[in-house]
């Protein structure tokens, strides 16, 4: 199968999303800073045989809208509920990557009576971190844009997989491929990440939550080592051999974590996970 563009719409601002329907309980996926839902392709095509996949281009990003004027951690996290509520996603798992955890674990904090459980990829509370935007700001300004070709894309991007999965991103226009993102809004949505704290979210999650990290990857030890110590009943697992896109590094390797945590958390999630790492 294949899947369909659904769109939501809240306060004028349109969220595009991929719909790869299928049976079972719904699976959201949330990309991170600068990414586009594409990048769960081949994670939703092995999930859809057992449920209902949705990954979203939030704003910003994608094929959403380019210029949202609310950039908060919060218009991100009513985003995530308008797609749950426009298009009956029952108590969903939310998968987030990076900036796309950092929303889910908000969203879960926010309205715990909506969420069932929760995997963060590479991602925790982070903050406050007064550099982020502007070394993101560096990074996204070294992009050679328009880039000639996909393929030269991906070799600026990224080796394999990774490259492969940013320039799936990318839009051909005036004879280039172009972000299909404004840099400054990408900048911008990291404002609060830069001020605040989130630790405070962390510990009203209350839904089973699994924390799947890059052995080289950007989340440092000590910050895993607090939110496992914060919520005890968590799960952390450490890859070997990937970085902070390890969902297009080892995409197997997620889709068996997935799988053994989605068959471990029961339709009643008042359970407390084992903690282990890899």
């Amino acid at each position: 199968m294949t899947w369909s563009t659904r769109i939501v719409e809240r306060d004028g601002v349109r969220i595009s999303c991929r719909d790869w329907a299928g049976p079972g309980r719904p699976v959201v996926l949330l990309h991170g800073l600068a990414g586009h839902a594409g990048e769960w392709d081949a994670l939703a095509r092995h999930l859809q045989a057992r449920h209902r996949v949705v990954a979203v281009d939030q704003r910003g990003h994608g094929a959403s809208e380019r210029l949202p004027a609310d950039l908060s951690r919060a218009a991100y996290v009513a985003d995530v509920v308008a797609v749950l509520d426009q298009l009956g996603l029952q108590a969903p798992v939310l998968v987030g990557q990076s900036l796309g955890g950092h929303t889910a674990m908000l969203t879960a904090a926010a309205h715990p009576g909506l969420v069932h459980a929760l995997v963060l990829v590479e991602a925790g509370p982070g903050g406050p971190n007064p550099r982020v935007q502007q070394e993101v700001g560096g990074w996204l300004d070294s992009w050679p844009v328009p880039f000639p070709s996909r393929e030269a894309a991906a070799g600026f991007l990224g080796a394999g997989a990774v490259g492969e999965g940013w320039a799936a991103g990318l839009e051909e226009r005036d004879g280039g491929w172009w972000p299909r993102f404004d840099r400054d809004v990408m900048v911008g949505s990291l404002a609060e990440i830069a001020r605040a704290s989130f630790w405070d979210e962390w510990t009203k999650t209350t839904c089973p939550t699994l924390v799947v990290l890059g052995r080289s990857g950007i989340v440092p030890p000590r910050e895993i080592g607090e939110m496992l110590r914060l919520r005890p009943d968590a799960a952390a697992v450490s890859i070997p051999g990937t970085g902070h896109d390890l969902h297009l590094e080892r995409t197997d390797v997620l889709l068996q974590l997935l799988r053994d945590f989605l068959r471990g958390v029961p339709a009643d999630p008042v359970r407390r996970l084992t903690r282990c790492t890899n």
